[in-house]
């Protein structure tokens, strides 16, 4: 993209990442029919751990950690695609644009601290069941979960603040919304050097969160292949639920962020495609999991819709 040699002043961007779309409705309203079966089958997963007592153990915990973090995910950029493919509204202010970008990222970092976390726990209930309870209370998963949410907010500020202080000779967006390729896109500045950056950046997490989380697995098939019949089918049963959640955010992360760095080619098209489904799946494929997997949370919504 050349670069011009004028600078403008941005007080709003303009969405240009549908333009190609056929049907702008139909996909505005499929986007919308996700987004709000996850964003409530979330809520109802936290209305039931919040208000259970029974629980209050710090898998549930963990899972209702997920179920916040799959909400702000899946709203940091899903109000603003189907505003711009139902109402046709294709224009975003210069600061929510930038609270969007902060939001979405925030969303994705702390999807991985999530579900390595929860490898990590895996690991405790299936390594150390008789002590599960004493080396990892309600207290310290709370503190833990704290912990992460405060380390992402710090490294996602980097986007903001690499991106406030520089001058803008574009206005129009060519993604689906505010991501940071799309707002770095619109600027006066050779992209290279901040692509480079973040890619590098995020690299890193996916490889470490994902490197964590197969390491954690490893050591439970160990302690899997040294336990009775009957403890292995509880164990895959436990894990069942967490592998597939992982595997649900990893793969389209895999493809749009390491893939493309290694030559694979996308289209725009193919590229919004993957960042859509990034965080729309997990964020409607992990309430339902967790609601049909674990058997506390799925005997209460039995009970509750055969309650007379």
């Amino acid at each position: 993209m050349s670069l011009q040699n004028t600078s403008i002043k941005v007080t709003e961007f303009i969405i240009g990442g549908f333009d190609a779309v056929k049907v702008p409705m139909a996909v505005g309203v499929i986007i919308l029919i996700v987004y709000v079966i996850g964003f409530l089958a979330n809520v109802v997963n936290i209305l039931f751990i919040v208000y259970d007592k029974k629980l209050h153990k710090p898998m549930y915990i963990l899972i209702c950690n997920l179920a916040i973090v799959d909400i702000l995910y899946t709203s940091s950029a899903s109000p603003t695609m189907v505003r711009t493919l139902i109402a046709g509204v294709n224009t975003i202010s210069y600061v929510p644009c930038l609270i969007q970008m902060f939001a979405f990222n925030l969303g994705a970092f702390m999807e991985m601290f999530s579900l390595a976390v929860m490898a990590f726990d895996r690991l405790l209930a299936v390594s150390c069941p008789f002590h599960y309870l004493s080396y990892l209370t309600n207290a310290r998963t709370l503190v833990l979960t704290f912990i992460l949410w405060i380390a992402a907010c710090g490294f996602v500020a980097f986007c903001p603040a690499t991106v406030i202080h520089l001058t803008h000779c574009y206005s129009v967006l060519m993604y689906a919304f505010c991501d940071y390729p799309a707002i770095i896109r619109t600027t006066c500045s050779d992209p290279e050097y901040y692509f480079n950056t973040i890619a590098t950046a995020v690299f890193v997490f996916i490889l470490f969160t994902f490197s964590f989380i197969c390491l954690s697995y490893f050591a439970i098939i160990f302690f899997v292949k040294v336990s009775s019949s009957s403890d292995k089918k509880k164990m895959g049963s436990t894990c069942l639920s967490h592998l597939i959640v992982v595997t649900c955010y990893y793969c389209p992360v895999f493809v749009r962020s390491i893939l493309t760095r290694l030559g694979v080619v996308l289209s725009l098209q193919e590229r919004n495609g993957l960042i859509i489904g990034s965080f729309l799946g997990p964020p409607l494929v992990n309430p339902f999991v967790y609601c049909l997997r674990t058997k506390e949370i799925k005997y209460k919504i039995f009970k509750l819709f055969t309650k007379t």
